[in-house]
């Protein structure tokens, strides 16, 4: 049995190291919403020869099509994102490109949202993490009958999500990377998996607080500790096998998904992370607190 509990301060300070900076980020800078949110057209536009930037955002301006930002991703293909635009527009703004850059560029994506759809999105988004966190507060609490196993999931929870959001908020202030409707899905993905692997840990302490009640002087950190050492071989090998998937379509897949599978990947190491050093470190150390308030 591997004593896990003797360096639950240790757990902590790791979190803390990757928490302190993205919850900072988080509330200085924020997240980088993308158009999805905020309202407007994004192009994805392909050529077939390197150009610069500034001549994209040269022809926006001389068809009266304010650019809010050109950004160049791989090979010669730029992300164009502006005030919400027509199919004519947008088709006047191609033929512009075309003889300016003597090549037609090839439209890889063109997505345009207004603005009442943005905040309706985004306050939907809100709405549907809140109701997922009360639901599952509500349904640990009740399947193991100790809201204190209901309230050490919700904060191993909030913990993943702090991650994410901060290390989003990270990437948007230096790599000027934006959250969108993907974003979202994995946030709920990660929220989903974060819980499947505590309940999994928690499931066998609960099976091993039964058989501990048979006999006196049981002790919970030594329960603990049996717990997470017969179950982290489980753990291990299932986030492992996610994480190699992610790891490969972020280096092979797209551009288009590239964030998506990031935020996908952060919220499955953070999620098998606290599960067993997070989780499980806050029942123990509320189980402490219990015994010294009755001495």
């Amino acid at each position: 049995m591997i004593r896990f509990s003797k360096y639950i301060w240790l757990y902590f300070f790791i979190s803390a190291l990757v928490l302190v900076p993205g919850v900072f980020a988080l509330v200085r800078w924020g997240l980088k919403p993308a158009i999805d949110f905020t309202g407007g057209t994004l192009l994805e536009l392909q050529f077939a020869s390197d150009i610069p930037a500034s001549a994209i955002e040269i022809i926006g301006k001389n068809e009266q099509m304010p650019i809010a930002s050109v950004q160049k991703t791989e090979g010669n293909t730029f992300i164009v994102r502006m005030n919400p635009e027509g199919s004519e527009q947008i088709a006047k703004f191609q033929s512009s490109l075309a003889q300016a850059t003597k090549e037609m560029p090839q439209v890889l994506r063109n997505e345009t949202v207004g603005p009442v759809l943005g905040k309706e999105l985004l306050g939907k988004t809100v709405i549907a993490a809140l109701v997922a966190i009360i639901g599952i507060l509500l349904y640990v609490a009740w399947a193991f009958k100790n809201y204190k196993f209901g309230l050490s999931a919700v904060l191993a929870l909030a913990h993943d999500l702090s991650v994410v959001l901060g290390m989003f908020a990270l990437f948007g202030h230096f790599l000027n990377i934006e959250v969108d409707t993907l974003f979202v899905t994995a946030v709920l993905t990660t929220m989903s998996f974060s819980v499947h692997d505590t309940i999994v840990v928690f499931d066998r302490i609960r099976e091993m607080l039964k058989r501990a009640d048979r006999s006196a002087g049981a002790d919970f950190d030594a329960l603990c500790d049996r717990a997470l050492t017969q179950t982290m071989g489980r753990s291990l090998a299932n986030s492992l096998t996610i994480i190699f998937m992610l790891v490969a379509i972020a280096l092979l897949g797209g551009t288009t998904i590239r964030w998506f599978v990031v935020a996908l990947l952060i919220g499955t190491v953070s999620g098998t992370y606290s599960s067993p050093f997070i989780a499980t470190p806050i029942l123990i150390l509320w189980d402490r607190w219990e015994k010294r308030k009755k001495i």
